[in-house]
């Protein structure tokens, strides 16, 4: 990266409380022409904070993780990740901020012919030079933290959904990243896997020191872990705040979501043609 720029690495450049992941007026779309999926978005994800970004279907939640892991490069604006822009960075340098994000897919996305302790020794063995002996402790802290270093010689295919979500949080913060983002975490869990996996997102955040990014529809257990939130409506941000803010809200869009309602901003049709236009009969 270019010398003139603070070195991501210097602890003196991971203070509490810094923007770890700054996003700037940014405008995304597929291809030239086509539907805006963000346009003028700004956000701001802090060290120390669990932050969640919620909206309906097709928003561009997941679009923005991909926007902050550099899959997708916006046609204009800055995805900043501790203070270097994605968008400019060449292959050497994506690479080296990629081992300095976490990334927990949705449903875990596990090696299925790798064991527990062999998806979570993944990321280790492809990106240090760790002793066996050193990589074996890591693995079983990491799996210990999720509360699965008994598990660690089965194979996914032995686990339940609920564990494997765990182990990918364990395989996600591997090497202690600074950035952890999560897609859907608790998409398809039971109440009790449900709670497990949200207050270990809380309780590894607060230890790692880390900064977690949330993509998620569930409003309970989201609210119940984050520092912030945002709503995302038509490619803005249609509302933001702390969750209490958010709840004593009398913002339309952000009642009809928190409240599950089918009326509202967020329209239950899609644009298409009228019903005359359709069916040749006025109704």
């Amino acid at each position: 990266m270019n010398s003139s720029q603070p070195n991501p690495l210097d602890a003196s450049n991971r203070l509490a409380g810094e923007v770890v992941v700054s996003i700037k007026d940014v405008n995304f779309s597929y291809a030239p022409g086509e539907r805006q999926i963000l346009s003028g978005l700004n956000m701001e994800f802090r060290r120390g904070q669990v932050v969640a970004v919620m909206g309906g279907s097709g928003c561009g939640k997941t679009t923005i993780l991909r926007l902050i892991g550099g899959q997708y490069t916006a046609q204009s604006g800055q995805v900043l990740f501790e203070g270097h822009d994605i968008g400019k960075m060449n292959t050497v340098e994506l690479m080296a901020a990629r081992r300095r994000m976490g990334m927990l897919f949705q449903f875990g996305a596990l090696f299925t012919d790798l064991s527990v302790f062999e998806n979570v020794a993944f990321p280790l063995r492809e990106h240090t030079d760790l002793s066996e002996e050193l990589l074996r402790s890591l693995v079983l802290m990491k799996l210990h933290a999720v509360g699965l270093r008994g598990a660690r010689d089965l194979m996914p295919s032995q686990i339940s959904g609920g564990m494997a979500r765990r182990v990918a949080l364990a395989r996600a913060i591997a090497l202690d990243p600074p950035l952890i983002m999560y897609d859907e975490p608790f998409a398809g869990l039971d109440p009790i896997s449900l709670g497990i996996t949200a207050r270990l997102i809380r309780d590894l955040n607060n230890a790692l020191g880390a900064t977690s990014l949330l993509v998620t529809h569930d409003v309970e257990e989201t609210f119940e872990i984050a520092d912030y939130v945002y709503f995302i409506a038509n490619g803005h941000i249609g509302a933001e705040g702390t969750p209490e803010e958010l709840s004593r809200s009398p913002d339309p869009f952000v009642r009809q979501f928190l409240d599950a309602a089918p009326d509202g901003p967020v329209p239950f049709h899609y644009p298409g043609n009228t019903l005359e236009e359709d069916f040749g009969v006025k109704i």
